[in-house]
């Protein structure tokens, strides 16, 4: 099937949009409901529920003994893949652990001019819950750029949790759960490991905060223990978006829209924005011509016809505005003097410059995180980094000379709002320091 080419302001591109706006706000209430039922089965019972689940949606038996992976698994786990797929882990943890040393928080603590000792303790968590999927495959890349940043934030403890494959481990995740220093790893996955996590069982203790990419039941899971638990984000199918003019290859960018939408889930976003119709209708024929002999060409075909375009704009002041409109987790700037109209970008979650900079460079090794907001959460959302696993706390100190100075503003700031007990807690200490 080729792909459609839409012209923007038209009839079909309005209600193409207003598709890709709906993307943001839809739940599926049996989803829901199936994942509490699951959720709280965990809660009530624990180990057996885990046991029971595991069987029951992944067609595995575990056991309280082997549910987790043992320290001499892990430690052996680099030792059993090819040298070069180590050499290629080993490679991705250093630059991903280089890019986020560069976004850790610190502490501090200053003194204002009324006598005010203020600032802020920033401390790692401790005890924090990666997902890593299962499903069509196996997902090191996942544990890297989950665990890499929450060790490099100095969290204590790092738990994984990943489906179990009937064949058994995938050795390419566990190598890079031990490669990214992993302190322990369950064979359990769904929306009844998010429950273990928040709640604990008798054999999984509970953490602190849950991160990492899953399905519809591991999103739902994670929005319900939230607050129990601290989350990263809602996780949604995959996007990427390219803004291209005449000097981009249609070839490339077919091979980037493909790329993105081969996840999977069908529901996968793919689109061009250009001023050309030449390069649209080209890369149209180069995305239904790669289809043909892709390995997936089925799933990303099929995730192509419903949320993928290309759309012939006005021009490039048009392709921004609508890309903002949008919000893609990847955008990529196939255009001339990309780095020029970086400042027009104002919702993406990762900016990628000029036609030698796929998503796929960021998705594995490049070293910013590929766990990016999704369904529009660009507005408002960040990539994950080590600064998701610090929590802060305030730092007040007050001199006499700060309560007699600010003292009164914070009495009749409390009385505004009907609260005689904090305006008379400050009010006791303002009599007594005022005296002295």
């Amino acid at each position: 099937m080729r792909p459609r080419i839409l012209k923007s302001g038209g009839t079909e591109f309005r209600e193409f949009m207003a598709a890709i706006a709906a993307r943001r706000g839809g739940r599926d209430t049996g989803v829901d409901s199936a994942a509490s039922r699951i959720v709280e089965a965990v809660r009530k019972r624990g180990d057996r529920a885990l046991i029971d689940l595991t069987y029951e949606l992944d067609n595995v038996r575990v056991t309280r003994r082997s549910i987790r992976v043992s320290a001499a698994e892990l430690r052996a786990a680099p030792g059993k893949i090819a040298r070069e797929d180590l050499q290629a882990l080993k490679l991705a943890a250093r630059r991903i652990a280089d890019f986020h040393r560069r976004t850790m928080e610190k502490s501090f603590v200053y003194r204002d001019k009324t006598g005010l000792r203020l600032g802020q303790i920033v401390s790692p968590l401790r005890r924090v819950g990666i997902y890593v999927p299962g499903g069509m495959g196996a997902y090191p890349s996942s544990v890297l750029m989950n665990a890499i940043p929450a060790k490099v934030a100095g969290v204590e403890e790092i738990v994984m949790v990943s489906p179990p494959a009937p064949g058994g481990d995938r050795p390419g995740v566990l190598a890079a759960a031990a490669i990214a220093g992993v302190d322990e790893v369950y064979r359990v996955g769904g929306a009844q490991s998010i429950a273990a996590l928040a709640y604990g069982t008798e054999t999984i203790q509970p953490v602190d905060k849950i991160v990492g990419p899953g399905n519809a039941f591991v999103q739902a899971a994670k929005r319900m223990v939230y607050g129990l638990v601290d989350i990263d984000k809602m996780a949604g199918p995959s996007e990427v978006l390219v803004i291209a003019d005449t000097s981009a290859k249609p070839r490339w960018i077919a091979a980037d829209l493909i790329a993105q939408a081969e996840h999977g889930s069908g529901d996968e976003t793919a689109i061009l924005l250009t001023p050309s119709a030449a390069l649209a209708a080209r890369t149209a024929d180069e995305i239904e011509t790669a289809l043909k002999s892709f390995p997936r060409g089925r799933q990303a075909g099929t995730a192509i016809a419903r949320r993928g375009a290309m759309v012939v704009v006005r021009d490039l002041n048009e392709a921004f505005e609508i890309s903002n409109r949008i919000g893609p987790e990847h955008l990529e700037l196939e255009i001339r003097q990309p780095s020029k109209w970086l400042p027009r970008v104002k919702a993406a979650g990762a900016v990628f410059l000029g036609q030698n900079s796929p998503a796929p460079l960021g998705d594995y090794l490049a070293g910013p995180n590929h766990v990016l907001p999704t369904g529009g959460a660009a507005r408002f959302a960040s990539p994950l980094g080590a600064y998701d696993f610090f929590k802060r706390t305030s730092i007040i100190e007050a001199s006499r000379e700060a309560v007699i100075e600010l003292g009164p503003a914070v009495a009749h700031l409390a009385r505004m709002e009907g609260f005689e007990g904090h305006a008379r807690a400050m009010e006791l200490r303002l009599a007594e320091l005022d005296q002295r």
